[in-house]
This record gives C-alpha cells, structure tokens and sequence, in this order.
C-alpha cells in the first residue's frame, strides 16, 4: 500500500493546481491582499479610538476620516475574500474533473490480477473521498493555514516596529500553541482518524460484496450471518471512529486553554504598556481586536491541521493509484495491432500466476492457423482459461512470446489488441444499461438495425422483441434482470456485431437450454466462418464441428486433431471425456 506523507500530498495536490497558472497566480495574490488587509484593521480601529478620544472640541473630520478609512479597509477585506472564492471555487473544481477522470482511467487500466485483488466498492469509495478531500484540502490551505500565517506574520512583524517586548511575548505564544497544535494532531489524533478512515473503506467492501452476492444469500438463507458479519465491521469501525473524535475534541480543548493564556498575555502587556504611558487608548483597543483577530485565526489553526491530516489520509489511497504501475503496461513504442490473417504463435512461453509456485507453462508452443477454428479441451485447472487470458495480454509472459501475425503482442497497443479480439465470456458481464447499448459495445456506432440483426443471428431478438421497451431496456446492474441465457445470447450478439478478426468463445453456450444450444451453434457457425476461433468447452458437443481440438492437461496439449480422429483413440483422454458427457446424457459414444 502506499503510505503518503504531508509532501508526497502536497505534491500531487500541487500538480493539479499549476494546471491552471493564471488562476493560481490571480487567487495567491488575491488571498495575501486580503490577508493583509485583515492584519491592518485593528490598526484602524485604534486611529479611529485615537482620534474619538483625543478631540475635546469633538471636531468630526478626523473622526470622520478614521472611520471612512476603518470602512474602506472592511469593504476592500470582503471584496478580495469574495474574489477569492470565486477563483477557488472555478479552479478547484477544474482540477477535482481532470483528478476523478484520470483516477477512473487509471484503475480502469490496471492490470486483470489488480482487479481481481480488490472490492469494487472499496475502490469507488477510495476514489470518491480521495476528490472530496482534495477540496477540503485546498479549502483549508486556502482559507485557513495561508491567511494564518500571513496575518500572524503581519501582526508579529507591526509588533516589533511598536512594541519589541510584545513581539517577543506574541511568538512565543505562537510558537508554543503551533508546537502543541501540531503535535497532536500528527502524533495522537490523526493516527487515530486515519484508522478509522481505513475501517470505513472495509465498511464500503462488506457492503458492496454481500449486496452484490445477494442472490447467492437468499439462496443460502444468510441474512442473518450476512447481518452478523456486517455489524461486526461495524462495531470496529464505531471504536475507532469514537477514538478519533474523543482525541480531536480532547485536542480542541487544549489549545483553548493555551489560546486564553496567550489573549491574557497580549491584554495584560497592553496594559502595562498605557500604565507606562507608552501606549494610547486607541494603541488598546488596537491590542484588543489584534488578540480577537489573532486568537480567531490560532484557534481555526488547530481545526485545519486536524483538517489537512484528515484530507492527507483520505488523500493517500487516490495518490496512490496515482503512483500505482499499472501491472501489465503498453511498451515504450507501442504500434497498433494490424490483423491481416489472424495467425496466432506461442513460442516458448513460460507463465505461472503469483504466488502459485510452478508454472502452468513451461516452454509452451503451439500455432493457430489464420482462420481455424480450434477447440480447447480439458480438465479443469488445465490450462485452458490462462490461454485465453494470454493472448488478450491480460498478463505478462515469465519467458517467451506470443505472436499474432508475426507481431508480437507485448510490443503492439492493449487497446488495438483487444479491438481486435472478439470475447464470449462463460460469465457475460453486461452494464447497467439499455441492450442497445450493450449489444453495440464493442461497435458503438452501429445503427439500430446493425444491432437488431446482430441480436436475430443470436436467437436474442425473440425475447427482446416480447420486453415493452424492447431495445431501450435496461438490464440491471450486471444484466440481473435477464436469464443467465438470456445474458449469454446478448453476449453472444455483442461478438457478432463487433466483427472482430478473432473470435474467443469460452463456454458461450453453458447457460443455455438445449434447444436454445442447437440454434446458437448454427449462429456460430456463421459467426466464425472465415475467422480464428478459439473455443473454450467442457461441453465437446460445442466442438465437434471445429477445424481442430487441442486437449490440455497440466499446462500441455496432450492431444490435438479434429473430433473424428480423436474419438478413435482407445485410451485417449477426448475419448474419455466424451464417453463421460455421453454415458451422462445417455449417449453411446461408441456409436
């Protein structure tokens, strides 16, 4: 995971602020001027005191000059500060659109073994409150720490011309309740909110795997255990959610109590300064509101440090995925996949998944025709899937290489790659999304009636045409709302209208009836004439009529030919296998 820190932050926050030059420059600018606008009010109010107190005669013009100065320094304060939220708020959310687009664009590039290691819904929620933070972020430098530490800076500085002692008393109370501040707020209390914020995320994950899963719970009768389990995260999470918010609120209190210590110290000195004669009444009143304006500033300090570490912590998973590689990444140099023929080559490749001790390939080769259609067979665990997901480069090789038309394929584009294949998956995922839409997916701009053709070729059209909105309806998230059949036959016009040169179908008819399977098979017969096929199948009725079968068993084809020539091996493992599936249904293979 990666751990960031206060500067790694503000780096990335940085970035996306320098985007936008002018409006950074213009809101800087903008901010100083009204901070130090801030700082010379007090003064103001003490000229006008001055000028009230020291006019017996109670001539009106330099009272009357002090206020009209006292006004125009409030009015020019609130106009600067309005100036600045109206550049903040354009540039920030500039910056928060190109932060989540490029956030999503870069998850949605990670690599299939990424994906496969996160919740769903913990990385939508990561990604929701890392943007969010980002303005809470930038609310705070902007209108909190920035502003600080200028009018303290103004303040300390008009001191010392005036008052030296004072100066003096003033940063040491400042610097001891920044100290203290601090402090806490990286040491004790922002621990504590970064793990309760890391806990929220878990909260995300169980919520979005049980409600996602809540068809296998009702199935399971689960709710209760689902309950259970949930509120057991739950109950972690209320711990150190209170843990934190104890912490701050005990964090807040002491730096009241050095705030009081610090107002008393500047009052106090004042008072001694006009007992000595060496300040005026206007000079405490001036003392006065400096300590309001100062303390108003100290006591949010305390806030937006708590603020900024909380924004860092739920900064820190967004960042993160920014500095993240992307696990299988393009190749310096990469040029689109240009498929001619469709002839695919493993060459000596070795390949293993982390963490699972040997490989599954071990100096692996085979060709594949352009055009043939091939059947893979086989165990499970055999091979077959992680044949498929090599050549769609949804991982990289531990050794050797695999070629489409002599390219090789760690050397051409991801996306032209898979442009360029066509996939049927045994589980068709579909979006949350007309079927319009999800049969054109992978051909967006086809027409209606390209998309209704698509859907008749995959015997889809019968019961799309029975729906009330027919083409326009939407599926639910994940396609819940039709058949696991239903699903599959879209998935299956998806390939059709998409054309792809190759064509991968990895048990595109599993959740079919049989009648339902007979009419499929004569829509892929259409389907792949002409194309490179690879059809993955536990099913062998579905590869009878390809061109060629490749039998797998622990990472190696053991057997390869057509149906007819492999069912006449006596003790072959096709043989078997289709003895097995016939005997089941009632079959004899012998015939």
């Amino acid at each position: 995971m990666f751990f960031a820190t206060y500067w790694p932050i503000l780096r990335f926050v940085a970035g996306y602020w320098l985007r936008f030059p002018r409006m950074l420059t213009a809101l800087v600018v903008a901010r100083i001027a009204s901070s130090l606008l801030d700082v010379t009010v007090p003064v103001a109010s003490g000229w006008l005191v001055d000028a009230v107190a020291s006019d017996p005669a109670r001539h009106l013009a330099p009272a009357i000059e002090a206020l009209a100065l006292f006004l125009g320094l409030i009015a020019g304060f609130f106009v600067l500060r309005n100036s600045v939220g109206l550049l903040i708020n354009r540039m920030t959310v500039d910056a928060m659109q190109a932060l989540v687009r490029e956030a999503f664009a870069k998850v949605q590039r990670f690599s299939a073994d990424w994906h496969a290691n996160a919740f769903a819904g913990a990385t939508v929620r990561k990604i929701t409150r890392g943007v969010w933070a980002f303005d809470s972020f930038t609310d705070v430098l902007v209108y909190g720490l920035m502003p600080a530490f200028i009018v303290i800076l103004g303040v300390t500085g008009s001191f010392a011309v005036r008052w030296p002692a004072l100066a003096v008393v003033l940063s040491i109370g400042i610097l001891a309740y920044l100290y203290i501040s601090i402090t806490l707020a990286v040491r004790w209390s922002g621990p504590a909110s970064q793990a309760a914020q890391e806990h929220d995320s878990r909260i995300s994950a169980t919520l979005a795997d049980a409600i996602t899963g809540n068809a296998v719970v009702k199935a399971c009768a689960a709710e209760d255990r689902e309950d259970a389990r949930f509120a057991g995260v739950v109950a972690v999470w209320r711990g150190l959610t209170l843990r934190a918010w104890n912490r701050n609120a005990f964090t807040g209190f002491i730096q009241s109590a050095v705030l009081v210590v610090l107002q008393g110290a500047i009052v106090g000195a004042g008072l001694i300064l006009w007992a000595r004669g060496e300040a005026t009444p206007g000079d405490i009143a001036r003392l006065v509101s400096t300590q309001f304006l100062i303390s108003g500033y100290l006591r949010d300090v305390g806030q937006h440090v708590r603020n900024v570490q909380r924004a860092v912590n739920e900064m820190e998973d967004v960042a993160g995925i920014a500095e993240m590689d992307l696990g299988v990444a393009d190749a310096p140099g990469a040029r689109p996949l240009v498929v001619r023929r469709g002839r695919i080559v493993f060459d000596a490749v070795t390949f293993g998944y982390a963490g699972a001790g040997a490989p599954i390939y071990d100096r692996f080769s085979l060709e594949i025709r352009a055009g043939e259609r091939v059947g893979l067979v086989g165990p499970s665990g055999a091979g077959k899937s992680t044949f498929v997901k090599l050549i769609q480069r949804l991982y990289d090789l531990d050794g050797g290489c695999i070629l489409i038309d002599d390219q090789n394929i760690a050397h051409v584009t991801q996306a032209s790659l898979r442009a360029a294949i066509g996939l049927v998956a045994q589980e068709p995922v579909l979006f949350h999304r007309s079927l319009s839409e999800n049969i054109a997916y992978g051909r967006p701009q086809a027409g209606l009636d390209e998309v209704a053709e698509a859907a008749l070729l995959a015997h889809a059209a019968p019961f799309i045409e029975r729906l009330p909105r027919r083409y326009e309806t939407l599926v639910g998230e994940r396609g819940i709302k039709l058949s696991g059949g239903e699903r599959q036959r879209v998935a299956i016009a998806r390939a059709i209208l998409a054309a792809t040169p190759i064509l991968v179908l990895d048990e595109a008819t599993s959740s079919l009836d049989s009648v339902s399977e007979r009419l499929i098979r004569d829509a892929i017969e259409r389907l792949t004439a002409g194309r490179t096929t690879i059809v993955v199948a536990h099913r062998l009725s579905t590869v009878q009529r390809l061109d060629r079968i490749l039998v797998f068993d622990q990472g190696r084809v053991i057997e390869d030919g057509a149906h007819a020539d492999l069912i006449r091996r006596p003790n072959g493992l096709y043989r078997r296998l289709f003895e097995t599936q016939g005997a089941d249904m009632g079959i004899d293979a012998a015939a």
